[in-house]
């Protein structure tokens, strides 16, 4: 549901204080208070009415307003049926024992059923029971990992029917998960970067662990790790539109902000977008929470959009070839896990122990791995040769699409437009919901491009993931993206459509202007120039693409993108004059251009970016490097400042201390 600017007026606060906190020179004015306020109390209001589902039932009962019970029921069922994202439904009915078991609008028989089926869920893939769960992508696993410990707290005494653990002996298993993978988060960043679609799902476990654990370690670093998810989100948004590169995503989210699973984040706690209206997982929790606080640097971070230009670097994720130096070996099933919520299935290194976990899991049975099972016996044969990492490596530009390895992510935004990227990622391989690259300059005035996998199916398809990863680079306001199809054999989605597409959506601009192979749009005073190196024609068939895509014949193609603001370039005809003049040159999978505002720049499939001749990295960033930070990589402190805000978060000791929460 969409919320217009006039309906959200009535609860809008009537005076916006305006900081100015002169975070550096080059800071123009700067306000860390939202043009959307929106208190705790008006959040639950708001969520209590806008969805029938487990999270609008836990805002009612927060007002002390009789529930619908069938939307707890419906959690419940999905629970015991243990199907895809059962875990997404645990966590709001452990909400419910925890925080409402003694409310008089819950019926003793509603919370009955709901011990019942905590009890009897099934918390890890080593538990008994064939199941189509997926339990082991990166937002997945703190998901049971944390509903695994918060019910063993829970019931410490009780016997939990499907393990047959007790409730202590639950919690002991599920530590070392949970604090694992917050360590992992914190030093290393997340693997589905910048999602704006499973930060939401992070978000929801790791408020539980805030409001619930009662280890304080635990529930210090988990809010610790709260801190640098928002910090991402602050840092890599555009006013509320979450429109960064991400490493899982989906079409609609590309291309609309009200599609985010995030939006309702950004609302409730940076203000810097108008709320959805029916709340989301992560929002109606911190609504809800009681007991996290935002430190206030990272609101003063999100809504510092006047700054002339911001530009971040951060690096996140691990290297699967560096797996000793974060601990991991090649046998150890929990070592897998970690490997896993890479999702490297089929990576040469770790394909043998993945034919051990589909063993011991019995995962062959599950949904998600039928491709396995579609070649079962092929598998067995080739891991007794010895030959499976031999195939593995043979195919594994096709096998490992899905892969999310280290990524070095660069973001840069002015008050008119923000570009961002994952440099150099992966290229010639092929993607999955990878998203690499992205210009927005509003909520739906989004351009990115992709190479389409397939027309129809799963991820990847046409607007999903991409069929072979570009090589790309970036920057500051240039964007360069290099296509190399190939016809290589694969095993999982062969190379069936030779070409390449942007989204440009003509309405969602003031004026789009096409001039000598250029495709120039405007918003408001941001400006975008698009150029494809071999011509383009735009989906012009009736349908939702329809004068929003943009094709290009061909296995191999360069495209750039090139980003103006009225304040720096003047008006949109001189910002198109100086494009159009500015020398531009294409050879085999490669180009240079001498931009108008960053001077020459040089790139190819291979070699290194230049910029004026000179070499410009586009790997080995740190942690993160912007205004407002710096933190090495991997992380053990990170500390924040904008203005007379600060945070200071240190691992090793695990300390969280800042000059004011929320």
């Amino acid at each position: 549901m969409r919320v217009l600017f006039h309906e959200a007026c009535s609860w809008l606060c009537v005076v916006v204080i305006c900081v100015c906190l002169n975070v550096s020179a080059d800071v123009v004015k700067h306000t860390d208070a939202p043009p959307f306020p929106l208190t705790r109390s008006q959040a639950i209001e708001r969520y209590s009415s806008g969805s029938g589902n487990a999270y609008g039932q836990l805002a009612r009962l927060a007002l002390g307003k009789p529930i619908d019970e069938e939307g707890f029921r419906s959690a419940i069922a999905s629970i015991d049926e243990r199907g895809d994202c059962a875990d997404f439904r645990l966590h709001p009915v452990l909400r419910l024992l925890y925080q409402f078991g003694e409310n008089p609008n819950v019926s003793e028989g509603l919370l009955e059923e709901a011990r019942r089926s905590v009890l009897g869920f099934k918390y890890w893939p080593d538990e008994p029971g064939v199941d189509s769960m997926c339990t082991w992508s990166e937002n997945h696993q703190i998901l049971f990992a944390a509903g695994g410990y918060l019910a063993g707290q829970l019931f410490p005494d009780a016997v939990f029917t499907n393990s047959g653990q007790t409730g202590r002996e639950k919690m002991a298993v599920h530590r070392p998960r949970v604090l694992r993978w917050l360590d992992l988060r914190f030093r290393s960043g997340f693997s589905e970067w910048l999602s704006n679609v499973y930060y939401d799902e992070d978000l929801a476990p790791l408020v539980n662990l805030v409001d619930f654990c009662e280890d304080e370690d635990i529930a210090r670093r988990a809010a610790m790790v709260i801190d640098l998810l928002l910090t991402d989100m602050a840092v890599n948004s555009f006013r509320g539109t979450f429109g960064s590169t991400h490493g899982r995503t989906y079409e609609s989210e590309k291309k609309s902000a009200d599609a985010e699973n995030t939006a309702d984040t950004q609302a409730l706690m940076f203000g810097t977008r108008p709320p959805l209206g029916h709340g989301n997982m992560s929002a109606t929790c911190f609504a809800l929470s009681d007991k996290y606080r935002m430190p206030r640097v990272i609101r003063a971070i999100a809504n510092d959009s006047e700054r002339p230009e911001m530009v971040n670097r951060q690096r996140t994720g691990i290297r699967i070839a560096e797996a000793k130096q974060w601990g991991l070996g090649f046998r150890d099933f929990e070592d897998g896990m970690v490997f896993l919520s890479l999702e490297a299935y089929a990576h040469p290194r770790t394909i043998n122990l993945m034919m051990d976990m589909l063993d011991a899991y019995n995962w062959w049975e599950n949904e998600f791995f039928e491709d396995f099972n579609a070649k079962r016996g092929l598998l067995k044969t080739a891991r007794k040769l010895r030959l499976l990492p031999l195939v593995a490596k043979l195919f594994e530009w096709d096998i490992t699409r899905n892969v999310r390895e280290e990524a070095n992510l660069y973001t840069y935004r002015t008050p008119d437009y923000m570009l961002s990227s994952a440099q150099d990622y992966r290229k010639g391989y092929g993607g999955d919901q990878h998203h690499i690259w992205q210009a927005t300059l509003g909520p739906e005035a989004t351009c990115f491009t992709t190479h389409p996998a397939r027309r129809k199916g799963p991820s990847p398809n046409y607007w999903v993931g991409s069929g072979v990863l570009p090589r790309v680079a970036q920057v500051r306001n240039v964007v360069l993206a290099i296509y190399r199809i190939t016809k290589r054999p694969a095993l999982y989605v062969p190379n069936r459509l030779m070409f390449t597409h942007a989204w440009v959506p003509k309405d969602q601009f003031d004026e789009v202007v096409e001039r000598d192979g250029w495709i120039f749009a405007r918003l408001g005073e941001g400006y975008l120039a698009l150029r494809s190196q071999h011509p383009y024609h735009w989906q012009t068939e009736p349908g939702k693409d329809q004068n929003g895509e943009v094709i290009v014949p061909g296995q191999q193609n360069v495209w750039l993108c090139e980003l103006g603001r009225k304040e720096v370039d003047g008006d949109f005809a001189d910002f198109m004059a100086r494009i159009l003049a500015a020398p531009l040159s294409f050879g085999r999978l490669k180009v240079s251009y001498h931009s108008p505002t960053q001077g020459k720049l040089e790139f190819g499939w291979r070699g290194a970016l230049r910029q004026d001749g000179c070499p410009v990295p586009l790997d080995e960033y740190a942690r993160y490097e912007n205004p407002y930070t710096y933190a090495a990589f991997p992380a053990q402190e990170v500390a924040l400042r904008c203005g007379d805000h600060w945070l200071r978060l240190n691992w090793d000791k695990g300390t969280r201390e800042a000059n004011e929460f929320l």
